[in-house]
């Protein structure tokens, strides 16, 4: 639906027709995603829960294990629900609003991450380079403003780019080749200059993509490089245990988000970028619980504990 306002037309609502071309394929994918989402508000929030309520978890790793699970239910929240609708819907419609708030969370909450894996890929450097400095150099107060300042650097990085691209002309255009109100695929809907927000936007895919994915690197040189001076193989094992989980979910993130913001721009979105899209906004939050569970003792033995005692309780 479209208002006249001068020489444009005012946009109050789109149309995402991403993947319409295969129905098939949407109904498959419904089933898909609703499954994977249910897995994620489980996984995530069980992680969240352990995390509370065994002190053994009281600790900056898991303070911001705590965090990366709470974004995730945040992100998958903001995007899988609309998209599950468009799936099923005949009239694939989003508002001019709902677009824009979709578009603000998307953005912070992924831009968050980014900081956010930097930040824990620190807490491991400290925690196996400098291991009796560790609750001196890792103490709340620093660990919690790390945590708070990644969430807010995520946030005014999502404001500034929604404010940007949405205050611009659509002139009418308002059919999204996607199945989220995704930026890219906005910003080829505008018609007017928009090299601002390709500046704004290289910028930004500098400063929360490649500096943390550069930090991280940095990290696990020093990581891997005081690993290998451990003179026993037990030793080794359990310090690379620490930072293999968190080494997983960055090669899993950072895979698909470079992929998806910092390779050549085309005109037209293909179906492989849509499916990057849906893996990186569903698969990579389902994943993350279960690489931590599986490649960290200290998780399962309090997922068992916590188990337990509800199971003991049940009976009684």
């Amino acid at each position: 639906m479209n208002t006249e306002m001068g020489n444009y037309s005012v946009v109050t609502e789109f149309f995402l027709v991403g993947l319409s071309q295969y129905p098939e394929l949407q109904h498959f994918l419904f089933v898909l995603c609703l499954i994977m989402y249910l897995i994620i508000l489980l996984g995530n929030g069980l992680l969240i829960i352990i995390s509370i309520l065994d002190s053994r978890l009281h600790t900056p790793m898991y303070f911001f294990l705590g965090n990366l699970s709470f974004l995730d239910i945040c992100y998958t929240s903001s995007s899988i629900p609309p998209v599950l609708v468009i799936f099923v819907s005949d009239r694939k419609s989003i508002s001019f609003t709902g677009c824009a708030l979709q578009m603000v969370a998307s953005l912070g909450l992924g831009s968050t991450e980014c900081v956010l894996l930097a930040v824990m890929a620190y807490d491991r450097y400290v925690a196996i380079c400098n291991p009796l400095r560790y609750p001196i150099i890792m103490n709340r107060v620093l660990y919690v403003h790390m945590a708070a300042w990644s969430w807010t650097i995520g946030c005014l990085n999502s404001l500034v780019q929604t404010v940007l691209t949405m205050i611009l002309p659509f002139c009418g255009n308002n059919v999204i080749d996607h199945i989220t109100c995704e930026i890219l695929a906005l910003l080829k809907l505008i018609c007017s200059d928009i090299t601002i927000n390709v500046l704004i936007m290289t910028l930004a895919g500098i400063v929360l993509l490649v500096i943390p994915l550069l930090l991280i690197f940095i990290s696990y040189i020093f990581i891997i490089s005081s690993i290998l001076r451990i003179s026993s193989a037990e030793g080794r094992k359990k310090a690379f245990s620490t930072c293999s989980a968190h080494m997983t979910v960055v090669i899993l993130f950072y895979g698909s988000a470079v992929f998806m913001y910092m390779k050549p721009k085309s005109k037209d979105t293909n179906t492989s970028d849509e499916i990057i899209a849906l893996s990186y906004g569903v698969v990579t939050p389902m994943l993350n619980p279960i690489i931590y569970s599986l490649r960290n003792k200290e998780v399962k033995e309090a997922v068992k504990k916590v188990l337990s005692r509800h199971l003991t309780l049940l009976k009684t």
